[in-house]
């Protein structure tokens, strides 16, 4: 990336260019199991990125709000949301839909961000809300982070759930035969996953158990259904203390507006073919598309799609009745909101994620006052010029014509 970046940008401007980092959710997680690791990991990156010819401002690990509140910025940047008009044309600015931002789903490997504008935002939940000034306009915004449900992580925490589940059955069971159907691989596909390096994860530690086996054998199946009823176990949707939650006892207030959603949203649903229409989806067609992926046969998918890692393939099943598990029963789009889910990869030639929003906020290029301009351009200016001086004319014309009738069209009249 480095070299690239020394290739693209032209050597005399190398020392004026600033380079930021930003770390996510994998990071916090590895500062939660091991934060001396984790500062090591960023000292070292640090150096790496020092020792290029670049301004290196500093390496981080940024927030889950922070990394939602980004994604935000960075789909409405692109998408022009942001852009403020002067003079006469605000009159239509003002008439423009409520919704002129639009929201932001993100989904990573170990986190899961939602983010937007509300009219409804109540004080009940502080922590999620943000407030932006950009462009001389006030923004407030609800954001969450939810550790743990990136996609990666929350298939682990649904193996943790399914050995747990059957913790006893597996107690009795010897090495020879540890094996775990799952609903959620195509059948005829088998993994081996180690023990010990399973629950050392921070998201699956709490769920630990004594099993008398070092290594769990996974068999797939192939059932849509039960992989959705398995994966919805983990929204507990049985307590909420605000006035209106998603899950887990967190405070959502109603969706509101469009939602672009990018990263593994779109990966995953590009991969399955329910991008490519002009225009999103129904929910019936794409929970319809998804569960006849899931029933084919491990084979048959390796076959057709040879050139994708085993690793990534066999997980697409899996992420495509996560995602919407989560956007379901997570936060509660129904039939008739779904098509106001869009799934982005690219806005112009710009990759849709946190990423340039970081970058736009640390280099203040979207100022917090709308910039001193002249409400029109030089050639509007003329060209309204040109206009008010032929209405003057006509005016004034028709103002002759009718105090200066001819005498017989005066006499007529009379």
């Amino acid at each position: 990336c480095l070299q690239q970046a020394k290739e693209v940008i032209p050597s005399a401007q190398h020392k004026e260019t600033p380079v930021y980092l930003g770390a996510t959710a994998g990071m916090r997680l590895l500062r939660r199991q091991n934060e001396s690791a984790a500062d090591e990991v960023l000292s070292s990156v640090g150096d790496t990125l020092r020792s290029a010819p670049f301004n290196f401002q500093g390496a981080r690990i940024i927030t889950g709000e922070e990394e939602g509140a980004y994604g935000w910025i960075t789909i409405n940047y692109l998408l022009g949301n942001f852009k403020q008009v002067s003079g006469w044309k605000k009159l239509l600015y003002t008439l423009r839909s409520l919704s002129e931002t639009s929201g932001a789903l993100d989904l990573g490997g170990a986190s899961t961000q939602i983010t937007f504008v509300s009219k409804d935002l109540s004080s009940e939940s502080p922590e999620n809300q943000l407030y932006f000034r950009l462009y001389g306009k006030d923004y407030q915004v609800y954001t969450h982070s939810f550790l743990c449900y990136g996609k990666d992580q929350a298939l682990q925490q649904k193996l943790a759930r399914d050995l747990q589940a059957t913790w006893i059955d597996f107690y009795f069971q010897t090495a020879e035969n540890s094996s775990l159907p799952d609903p959620c691989f195509h059948k005829g596909y088998e993994r081996t996953i180690n023990i010990s390096d399973f629950f050392k994860n921070p998201c699956t530690s709490d769920k630990k158990k004594q099993l008398p086996f070092s290594q769990l054998y996974i068999k797939g199946e192939g059932d849509y259904q039960k992989c959705r009823e398995n994966i919805q176990k983990l929204f507990d949707k049985s307590n909420c203390p605000f006035s209106s939650c998603s899950f887990n006892g967190i405070y959502l207030p109603p969706l509101q507006g469009d939602f672009g959603a990018f990263s593994a949203f779109y990966f995953v649903m590009n991969f399955l073919n329910l991008t490519s229409e002009p225009n999103p989806l129904a929910l019936n067609k794409v929970t319809s598309t998804i569960e006849n992926f899931c029933a084919r046969p491990w084979q048959e998918v390796k076959t057709a799609y040879h050139h994708i890692k085993e690793k990534y393939l066999s997980e697409y099943c899996f992420s495509g009745a996560y995602i919407l598990s989560l956007l379901e029963n997570g936060y509660e789009f129904t039939e008739n909101n779904w098509q106001r889910i869009h799934f982005l990869g690219k806005i112009g030639s710009s990759d849709a994620g946190w990423t340039l929003g970081y970058m736009l906020n640390l280099t203040n290029m979207i100022p917090a006052e709308e910039p001193a301009r002249p409400p029109l351009s030089h050639g509007s200016y003329v060209g309204l010029m040109v206009l008010c001086s032929l209405v003057l004319v006509s005016v004034l014309l028709f103002a002759w014509l009718l105090f200066h009738k001819p005498k017989c069209l005066q006499k007529g009249i009379v």
